[in-house]
């Protein structure tokens, strides 16, 4: 009879915990509404961020938003070129000179005139592997230091894209444009993951580019280069988190995106 009662009781205590971990899961963030920019790392995660080999997933299913869409494309860049245009329907998946977070950005405020997107809470912007990767398809990459763009006091989202060619320009003309198209966006940049593919100080001099554009702008940072599980060294020995060196693999995805989660929570609402 003792055996059943304590029997009994833990079986209570563990109902009791599932149910308020359902009940916590659940409550998640019902009022906010997430908008994903970015390159085949999110964009793994699909449009509508269910697929499990993106990060995107897995955010979605822990923050829980009222809505999460994701408008990135595989290959994408944030630098532009000189010949760069507005393109809002090529799919190339790999790099081109229109695939970039500036045309991610146009389909968004486009989505968003039609009524087929709520207007965004947050931003996400996840790049960056790209323009280290394959810096020479972009010339223009380190063609301009942070200080030169913010000391710039003419700039202007009026600029024409092919003449935004740096790194650090692109950066702060693309955050520019959404926060006149969302002003009350609040905006995070995921700097990209180590690869096996690149080089880390490649990868770092790229991210402390983005990371140092925010510190101005007064964006937020999560420097996956130093935070994420996928580690250079470890995936050229055993890929585990990735499933090529560069491209998460299911578990990659989930750690990222439970990071991605926990540190957006504590940042906003």
């Amino acid at each position: 009879m003792r055996n059943f009662k304590l029997f009994a009781t833990m079986i209570t205590l563990i109902m009791g915990a599932v149910f308020f971990m359902a009940f916590v899961s659940k409550e998640g963030h019902p009022n906010v509404n997430v908008v994903l920019l970015g390159d085949s790392n999110t964009w793994l995660g699909g449009d509508n961020c269910d697929k499990p080999k993106g990060w995107n997933k897995w955010f979605k299913d822990k923050y829980a938003p009222a809505t999460c869409k994701s408008y990135a494309r595989s290959g994408a860049t944030w630098t532009n070129t000189n010949v760069t245009k507005a393109n809002l329907i090529e799919n190339t998946g790999s790099i081109s000179n229109d695939n970039v977070i500036y045309n991610q950005v146009l389909r968004l405020k486009e989505a968003v005139n039609k009524g087929v997107q709520t207007i965004p809470d947050i931003i996400i912007v996840s790049a960056g592997t790209n323009d280290a990767w394959f810096k020479n398809k972009r010339p223009g990459l380190y063609s301009k230091s942070v200080d030169d763009v913010f000391k710039d006091n003419s700039f202007s989202t009026g600029k024409s894209v092919n003449k935004v060619t740096s790194l650090a320009e692109s950066v702060r003309y693309n955050i520019d444009i959404m926060r006149e198209a969302f002003p009350n966006c609040k905006f995070v940049l995921l700097t990209p993951m180590q690869s096996t593919s690149v080089p880390t100080s490649e990868i770092n001099k790229v991210s402390d580019i983005i990371e140092s554009c925010a510190e101005r702008m007064n964006v937020k940072v999560i420097r996956l280069d130093k935070e994420s599980c996928v580690k250079r060294e470890l995936e050229m020995r055993n890929k585990k988190y990735t499933y090529d060196g560069t491209h998460t693999s299911e578990l990659g995805a989930k750690n990222n995106g439970f990071l991605v989660a926990d540190r957006i929570s504590k940042m906003f609402f």
